[in-house]
């Protein structure tokens, strides 16, 4: 993932901002008595990628990884519509608490860029999708970086168009979707009466993206490290605003560790899980023999 990739992470500032305001609102008003739900995963499973993680004669690295991490962000589904069979595979192969989030099909978002021609197209990758079943969490529509506020009603349709049985993130890369106040506030407001999640990316080049506005109950980060021992750090951040936002009221936390060279992201995110796991009182299992030794000696 190189988005928002930089040669010098040393001098970057990766504090995380205060919360938006209107986050407490968000978080206050969807407050219920159910426990929080956390997912953590990677971007990928594929073993030329997750370097050191598969041990030595496994022969699916889907299954290997399924019972190591509770979910993925599957990014595949970005690049093609997969076949039907295909995700029927992908549904046996993973056990009954699995959660995919799949990307939406760049034709939708890159290629077509919402235009008209989006919904038939929209409607065959939900048909595919829909059979992870339960599996199935939410999904996101990650926008091209030059897709501008002039392109408003398009959002607006698209998100008028979208079945609201499918939870749905949305992230928006062009900067002016946040540096404009009265933009940013129609966008958020948009989100919030749909019940669409509103993605934070956690890079180190565009720290405008870091906007903390939650629109409901739902905290889709994706976090890309640097490959730089300030990775960890940035984790121990997060750990303490997660904390924070389900003391609020937040139900629902769905990591996703990538970096912007992955050879470490299954490490990350085994060390954020043991964090979270203390901090916030949860159970998820720590991916085996990723712990044993200290996390700056790889940097």
């Amino acid at each position: 993932m190189k988005f928002g990739k930089t040669d010098y992470p040393e001098q970057v500032d990766f504090t995380i901002p205060q919360d938006h305001p209107d986050t407490t609102v968000v978080l206050s008003e969807k407050k219920t008595d159910e426990d929080t739900k956390v997912y953590v995963g990677c971007a990928k499973w594929n073993r030329q990628d997750l370097k050191n993680f598969y041990p030595r004669g496994t022969k699916d690295e889907l299954v290997y990884y399924s019972s190591q991490f509770n979910c993925i962000e599957l990014n595949a589904t970005f690049y093609r519509i997969f076949p039907a069979e295909q995700y029927q595979k992908w549904y046996d192969k993973t056990p009954e608490n699995f959660k995919f989030f799949p990307k939406i099909t760049n034709e939708v978002s890159h290629l077509r860029r919402l235009n008209d021609k989006v919904y038939e197209v929209a409607d065959r990758y939900l048909e595919v999708t829909s059979l992870l079943k339960e599996k199935l969490g939410t999904i996101f529509l990650q926008m091209h970086n030059n897709f501008a506020p002039k392109n408003w009603d398009r959002v607006v349709r698209f998100v008028e168009y979208w079945p609201k049985e499918f939870p749905l993130a949305m992230e928006f890369r062009h900067t002016d979707w946040f540096n404009e106040q009265g933009v940013a506030q129609e966008l958020y407001h948009l989100l919030q009466e749909n019940n669409i999640a509103n993605v934070l990316v956690d890079t180190a080049g565009r720290r405008d993206l870091m906007h903390m506005r939650l629109t409901n109950n739902e905290a889709f980060v994706r976090y890309v490290g640097a490959n730089h021992k300030s990775d960890y750090p940035r984790l121990d951040d997060w750990v303490k605003r997660l904390s924070t936002w389900k003391a609020m009221g937040l139900k629902n936390i769905h990591f996703f560790v990538h970096q912007n060279l992955e050879l470490e992201s299954p490490l990350l995110s085994a060390y954020f899980i043991e964090k979270l796991n203390k901090q916030l009182e949860c159970n998820l299992s720590i991916p085996k023999n990723l712990l044993k030794d200290k996390p700056n000696t790889l940097f």
